[in-house]
């Protein structure tokens, strides 16, 4: 684990025994329940098989590149790539690092119809029925964050609230540990993301992705995330067989999100 990802993991623990303090399971749970069912996050992503699908990110600032965009409006901005042909959208939620709010998610999601990805650092059960009762449809699990034991007890129970899981790696060797868990406990709720942002030196390579692919049982349910800037980019992946990408960084820099997208997808 990088430094600036322990350092995150560290916090996000202080965090999760606060927010435990503030509001109980018990409270979390009465109102996971109360939700509508999860919009299926995992078929926006699969269906249609061979056409490239896109998570597109709200994402105000991050650790690696700061303030990415002032003029945020996550309501906006999330509407736009809806209406430009996002299949998803991924919200940051973390405060501290990312300037997110859990409280995006659920206005996001009154103002479009795809599925929303909640987008954190969940290395605890309780941030996943948090995920549920602000109204998120999938949660990221980054293996780099948690030990096998703690990731399946997290992929369980994700999958009891019928939610589906985006499940990270960036290495080698956590792909080899998550391989085995795909599709667990029940198949078509995880897909499986790899991070070309090397954690270490937060450069983002997009070969990364080209690399590992052989080491993929089953591309169909691949997303390729980070480093991901034009429709050539994208189409690089297709004629490798990955057709889910995750975008944030490049399309936040943009004077008109939702043009840049359409253009990302359909080419210019």
């Amino acid at each position: 684990m990088s430094d600036i990802l322990a350092q995150i993991v560290a916090d996000k623990r202080e965090e999760v025994a606060a927010a435990q303090r503030s509001a109980p399971l018990d409270e979390l749970k009465a109102r996971a329940a109360e939700q509508d069912p999860p919009r299926n996050f995992f078929k926006a992503l699969t269906r249609p098989k061979d056409r490239l699908r896109v998570i597109a990110e709200v994402k105000k600032a991050s650790p690696s590149a700061g303030l990415i965009r002032a003029d945020f409006d996550p309501v906006a901005i999330a509407t736009a790539y809806a209406d430009a042909g996002a299949a998803a959208i991924s919200c940051l939620t973390d405060q501290k690092y990312f300037q997110g709010d859990l409280s995006f998610i659920a206005r996001i999601k009154a103002a479009v119809d795809v599925p929303v990805l909640r987008k954190d650092f969940i290395i605890d059960p309780y941030q996943v029925y948090e995920s549920r009762a602000a109204g998120a449809d999938a949660v990221l699990l980054i293996a780099e964050c948690l030990d096998e034991p703690r990731l399946i007890d997290l992929l369980i129970l994700a999958t009891e609230l019928r939610m589906s899981t985006l499940l990270e790696v960036h290495d080698v060797d956590n792909l080899l540990k998550v391989r085995p868990h795909l599709g667990f406990p029940l198949p078509n709720y995880t897909l499986l993301g790899i991070n070309n942002r090397d954690l270490k030196t937060m450069t983002t390579d997009l070969s990364h992705t080209l690399r590992l692919l052989g080491m993929v049982d089953d591309p169909s349910i691949l997303v390729s995330e980070s480093g991901i800037r034009t429709h050539e980019d994208c189409r690089r992946l297709m004629d490798a067989g990955v057709y889910r990408v995750l975008v944030g960084e490049h399309l936040m820099r943009q004077p008109d999100v939702g043009k840049a997208l359409r253009e990302m997808i359909n080419g210019a």
